[in-house]
């Protein structure tokens, strides 16, 4: 954060909204037999018909349905821990044939998600800490990653104008290091901060409205 009058730049770490939760499904009822190779790899196809997700994000959700059978089952716990051992490895074969397929692709995730992110005003920083909680690899993450330092410009601009901030207030700050502080905390660093909250507001909403129809 930045304290007002110090003239420190303190980036806090990035808050970012915890990860998508896994969609509901039927909790599966109580049964002696694991989920089958097939029943999982059909519950992955739907799943990847309806999310966008990693292979961390489908690997999650199928161990999930595992982790639920094997709370509704019954018998020798020695057996059931075989079965679910069993299924949790038809889990990652089922991953890795999707993944070589090109049914889950965690380069073509990265990339749109950091684009759709960045758009709505999520700065690098954000947007690297968004991957990596989705099971992101960190260099295909930043091979996804914005480069132009005008992009990143008009991401902190789109923030400040979401909060009216700078640029975008009606008023005068009446503590201008407060609107550094958002900026910081949202992982911009202070010279992008600086600039965009030093723009004119004729300036400013142009080039946001460029860098929403893909010119930035």
């Amino acid at each position: 954060m930045v304290c007002a009058g110090s003239g420190a730049w303190h980036p806090g770490a990035v808050t970012e909204d915890p990860p998508d939760p896994a969609p509901s499904s039927p909790k599966a009822a109580p049964s002696e037999a694991a989920p089958s190779e097939a029943a999982l790899h059909e519950a992955a196809l739907a799943h990847l018909a309806r999310y966008a997700t990693t292979e961390a994000g489908l690997l999650r959700v199928l161990e999930r349905r595992i982790a639920r059978w094997r709370r509704g089952a019954s018998g020798e716990a020695e057996t059931l821990a075989v079965a679910a051992a069993a299924a949790r490895a038809a889990v990652l074969r089922i991953v890795t044939r999707l993944a070589a397929a090109g049914g889950v692709d965690d380069a073509a995730f990265a990339r749109a998600r950091a684009e759709r992110l960045h758009r709505a005003g999520r700065s690098r920083r954000a947007i690297a800490a968004h991957l990596a909680a989705r099971g992101v690899a960190a260099e295909t993450a930043r091979a996804a990653l914005p480069d132009d330092p005008e992009s990143e410009l008009a991401a902190a601009l789109a923030l400040a104008r979401r909060r009216r901030l700078g640029p975008f207030r009606a008023d005068p700050a009446p503590a201008p290091d407060r609107d550094l502080a958002v900026l910081a905390r949202a992982g911009f660093s202070r010279a992008i901060a600086e600039q965009a909250l030093t723009m004119s507001p004729e300036a400013a909403l142009a080039l946001v409205l460029r860098f929403r129809r893909g010119g930035a």
